[in-house]
């Protein structure tokens, strides 16, 4: 069946209009107004292709809410995800919190989460060094699965100044944090980084994860990275959705250029020249179901009041899925 021929409670012409006219009522707020939810209208069509909607703990790190409050704010936004960050995470748990008691949290908000961000050192060539990296991971891991997470970011921490790293070795080490998270009852997202110079690409991340010969190998993409690398969004189009759990989203402006351009320049999904559209189609068509989550680093953004920033985000997000999928 055709994504065109889906049924759903709201066609994708209404959803549109319906979330253009809800963004600019967010807009006009000056994003300063947090006693007020997600319009109904936008809430209602979250599972429009079966995407779940998540954000990145990242977009308001400015803010410096607790992990708490993190989580009250993406419930109230309207997300259906949260992507916390493991340092958070761990500063939660040493200032006394209960990963047991924020399991709880999140479930009485129905919000999953989706993928964790961690920095562990699982790639690098210095035996050292990895070994001590692994025992960070199984430790990240251990957070993760506490709260009800499944996956666990695996970016090239520790190599991204490295120019010989062998992509066959560097399988050979993914296979063994895949080991490590069927342990742990965690898998470990390879995730392509476009400043590194290292799994910079996703012809590498490609090979790693099909090189790493394990069931569970999963790739961890982002909008922004993708072209900061100078990886052609038509590659998407060789993947399986279901290799897919995550999809960081974002946006970027025509200036700075990609050889100057920094994850402090990301803005949000519509608002700059990413061809947006066609990657969520060639998404859609490869199977992805996965939950698109909104990943900023941007100053300006920190510097508003989180909750409309939130909401904006997500209204955005499902603004460039309504548009993409209008067009089938």
């Amino acid at each position: 069946m055709s994504l065109a021929a889906r049924s759903t409670s709201l066609s994708r012409r209404g959803w549109l209009a319906s979330a253009t006219a809800g963004a600019a009522v967010l807009a006009s707020q000056a994003m300063g107004d947090d006693k007020r939810d997600v319009p109904a209208a936008a809430k209602g069509t979250a599972n429009d292709a079966s995407f779940k909607y998540c954000l990145n703990t990242s977009t308001i790190r400015g803010q410096k809410l607790s992990v708490p409050e993190q989580v009250d704010l993406a419930a109230k936004a309207g997300y259906d995800a949260i992507e916390p960050w493991l340092g958070d995470l761990h500063k939660f748990v040493e200032t006394g919190g209960s990963l047991a008691d924020l399991k709880k949290r999140l479930a009485d908000h129905g919000l999953a989460v989706a993928s964790a961000i961690g920095f562990a050192e699982w790639i690098v060539d210095d035996d050292a060094r990895r070994a001590a990296g692994l025992e960070v991971a199984k430790k990240d891991m251990g957070v993760v699965a506490a709260i009800g997470g499944t996956h666990i970011a695996a970016p090239p921490a520790g190599a991204t100044k490295q120019t010989n790293l062998d992509l066959a070795r560097a399988a050979e080490r993914y296979r063994a944090l895949l080991e490590l998270g069927q342990k742990e009852g965690v898998t470990a997202e390879l995730e392509l980084w476009g400043f590194s110079t290292t799994l910079s690409k996703l012809s590498e991340v490609l090979t790693v994860a099909i090189e790493a010969r394990h069931p569970q190998a999963c790739l961890l993409l982002d909008v922004y990275h993708l072209y900061k690398g100078g990886s052609d969004y038509s590659g998407l189009r060789l993947l399986s959705g279901a290799s897919l759990p995550c999809i960081h989203m974002n946006d970027y402006p025509a200036t700075p250029p990609r050889a100057e351009i920094k994850d402090a320049d990301r803005i949000m999904p519509g608002d700059g020249v990413a061809p947006l559209a066609q990657i969520i189609r060639d998404l859609a068509a490869i199977g992805f179901r996965g939950a698109f989550s909104l990943e900023l680093f941007n100053a300006n953004y920190w510097k508003e009041d989180p909750h409309g920033v939130a909401r904006i985000g997500l209204l955005k997000m499902k603004e460039a899925v309504a548009k993409a999928l209008d067009g089938q």
